[in-house]
């Protein structure tokens, strides 16, 4: 567990770094996003994720991590959006959305290491493209939910599937970074 503890905090890292840079050029550009756009964000990253798997060929110069990345900071966007509402502009500073982002991290880290406790880190024997059809099934779970306007009978909310989205993503760039 302490392996997976420390990968997942290097993946981080560059999720981070990447959500700071697009801050810094940007700003927090994203707070307008309903989430709803923030799931189809998503959806859009899986599905090409997907599209790559199965061609097995790109024609834009970027492979599947960078792919994986975004729905780790779309995923951690859509936590902060769900926590706050949406806003008609930019309402917080760069310096309060990385605090929300890495408070978010926390959070769907520990979610991680107490699944993996009591799945005994299952995913690390799962495919790549597993993870790729678990976050495209959540995508339609959340969907589902939103058309619902959030209510659900049995079934866990829009931010546990968020979580869940960002963790398989992770556990993609853990395997696309370290390997088996």
């Amino acid at each position: 567990m302490d392996v997976t503890n420390k990968q997942f905090d290097d993946v981080i890292v560059i999720c981070r770094e990447i959500f700071e840079k697009k801050l810094h050029d940007y700003g927090a550009s994203w707070r307008i996003l309903r989430p709803e756009s923030v799931t189809d964000q998503m959806f859009i990253k899986a599905n090409r994720i997907r599209s790559l798997e199965v061609k097995k060929e790109n024609r834009v110069n970027e492979g599947i991590c960078p792919e994986f990345i975004g729905i780790v900071n779309y995923g951690i966007i859509g936590l902060i959006q769900l926590q706050l509402g949406y806003a008609d502009s930019i309402d917080v500073t760069v310096e309060k959305a990385l605090e929300l982002y890495d408070s978010h991290v926390a959070e769907t880290k520990a979610l991680m290491s107490a699944k993996n406790h009591d799945y005994d880190e299952a995913w690390r024997n799962m495919r790549i493209s597993s993870y790729t059809d678990l976050i495209l099934m959540k995508i339609y779970r959340t969907k589902e939910i939103e058309s619902h306007s959030g209510q659900t009978l049995i079934s866990e909310g829009v931010d546990a599937n968020y979580r869940d989205m960002v963790n398989y993503a992770i556990f993609g760039l853990i395997k696309l970074h370290f390997g088996d």
